[in-house]
């Protein structure tokens, strides 16, 4: 019996390759939801997981070697919430809308901080592209809602204290709506 079989029939070895496998599963029934990516396996023949996982190892790498670090950082940054806009602009829902117009405010300001900043940061924090990049995709992503928080949290408050009045939030909103509804059946009666 040879090294290689021995390692393949270890009970370890069998319960990670379980878990990979499990996990290989999950990741390809959420990438499902994305068309663009079934698209691109039906013509490529390459399985949407796989080509997930080698793009996600590739910028890794990138960030790796470190002056390919800024412009992979900006690719995550421009390239995808740029397709995902234009999407949002064609679908007849909101919601899409106000995410990607939140974070379109939120990594705005983020550069225009960061163009101020760059060379002390980079200074004092050398892996600073592998963090922003990070930072960038918990902004993107709608599982984490990272723009409307930092939007909610730190945005809102500075911008709001800058022009000198009260922004006005959505249960305001909300309220001014309820309070026109019963002004419109007070008159009608």
């Amino acid at each position: 019996m040879s090294a290689t079989s021995k390692v393949q029939q270890h009970p370890a070895f069998i319960q990670v390759q379980t878990k990979a496998n499990y996990y290989i599963q999950q990741l390809d029934k959420d990438l499902t939801k994305y068309p663009v990516l079934t698209t691109f396996e039906q013509r490529t023949q390459v399985p949407k997981t796989y080509f997930v996982i080698g793009t996600v190892l590739l910028l890794t790498l990138f960030h790796f070697v470190n002056p390919l670090a800024a412009p992979t950082s900006n690719l995550v940054g421009w390239a995808l919430p740029t397709y995902l806009s234009f999407k949002a602009l064609e679908t007849p829902g909101r919601l899409d809308d106000v995410q990607w117009l939140t974070y379109w405010v939120v990594f705005g300001f983020f550069n225009f901080l960061e163009s101020i900043a760059l060379r002390v940061v980079l200074y004092y924090f050398p892996w600073y592209f592998a963090f922003k990049t990070v930072f960038i995709l918990w902004l993107q992503l709608p599982t984490f809602r990272g723009a409307q928080k930092t939007y909610n949290v730190v945005l809102k408050p500075v911008l709001s204290n800058l022009s000198g009045s009260r922004a006005v939030t959505h249960t305001d909103t909300l309220a001014t709506e309820g309070l026109r509804d019963r002004v419109a059946t007070a008159n009608s009666e």
